[in-house]
């Protein structure tokens, strides 16, 4: 478990330095209004999409699979939109990880921290089941207002990264989690306490079944919830985030405890959170990051790629 950013002198080293100039200068931008951010965030996003090739044919093909009755005008729509989002998040990031709380709790607004409160006051923990959202470390910062939990999340190659994404989401947690600890992950539940989970990313073969995923009849998803829930005697609330439509804000949401969950078949489980997640998805698609290979895993290795 980590409880403090690390910082030492090999993180100032000359080959840094170009990208602790690149930090700074996105520390002096944190400071203008909202929506002049997100108005620079657009302009980034449709530059990633011009140069960013790969990326781009990732999220066409993931858009083709997932809404295969939508038009090619509506889903080209839809793909600017996202990638002028991930532009905006860029800021979403900065801004969740060093604004002050007063500032966020000006652009905020939360709804469901009760269903929070009551399980954790019926001595279960909480596991915040969250989807991929661009405007995700924002909306970590957020629920971070009235009650801080313990981040699961994957350590950064790069040490410098490291030290600021520490850094930065203790501001809104107790503490981060590697996301491959589940002893500790279970102890956070068992004290009890609240952990973010996501299941909409492809993580390979291992421990995962192959389910529908909106239009794709057959793709690679974890269980470990189930697990999750049932060793750590834990409630699970979905949960969403998404940056208003002026660019002026962030509205939080945290649903019920879901009911008999975990239920007796993981895979029944998993069918039941992927349609949760299709569900959060469906509130603001364009805010939802496609640009990952979502479908990777076939169910057979000898499956040709979809992409």
């Amino acid at each position: 478990m980590v409880e403090q950013a690390q910082f030492s002198k090999a993180l100032l080293h000359p080959k840094h330095w170009g990208l602790w100039f690149g930090i700074g200068l996105g520390r002096l931008v944190s400071m203008l209004p909202l929506p002049w951010q997100m108005g620079l965030g657009k302009l980034i996003g449709r530059l990633i999409m011009k140069y960013a090739k790969s990326r781009v044919r990732t999220a066409k093909r993931n858009l083709e699979l997932c809404f295969p009755d939508a038009s090619p005008e509506e889903r080209h729509d839809l793909l600017v939109r996202n990638f002028e989002e991930a532009g905006k998040a860029i800021f979403d990031t900065i801004c969740g990880w060093w604004w002050s709380d007063e500032r966020v709790q000006r652009h905020m607004t939360i709804k469901g921290q009760e269903h929070v409160q009551s399980t954790l006051d019926n001595g279960q923990g909480v596991i915040l089941f969250a989807v991929h959202c661009l405007p995700l470390e924002m909306g970590a910062r957020i629920f971070g207002q009235f009650n801080p939990g313990v981040g699961v999340y994957r350590p950064h190659n790069n040490p410098v990264m490291e030290y600021l994404q520490v850094k930065g989401r203790l501001r809104s947690n107790k503490a981060l989690i590697p996301k491959k600890d589940m002893r500790q992950m279970v102890r956070s539940l068992r004290a009890p306490d609240v952990i973010w989970y996501t299941a909409d990313q492809d993580f390979g073969r291992s421990s995962a079944v192959f389910i529908p995923f909106f239009a794709v009849p057959n793709a690679a998803t974890i269980t470990g919830g189930t697990t999750l829930a049932k060793l750590g005697k834990a409630k699970v609330l979905p949960f969403f985030v998404e940056r208003n439509a002026d660019d002026k804000g962030y509205n939080i949401e945290i649903g019920a405890p879901l009911e008999n969950f975990p239920g007796e078949n993981e895979t029944v489980d998993a069918i039941r959170g992927n349609q949760i997640i299709e569900e959060l998805i469906s509130r603001n698609k364009a805010q939802y990051m496609w640009l990952h290979r979502r479908f990777k895993t076939r169910p057979n290795e000898d499956d040709p790629s979809v992409y």
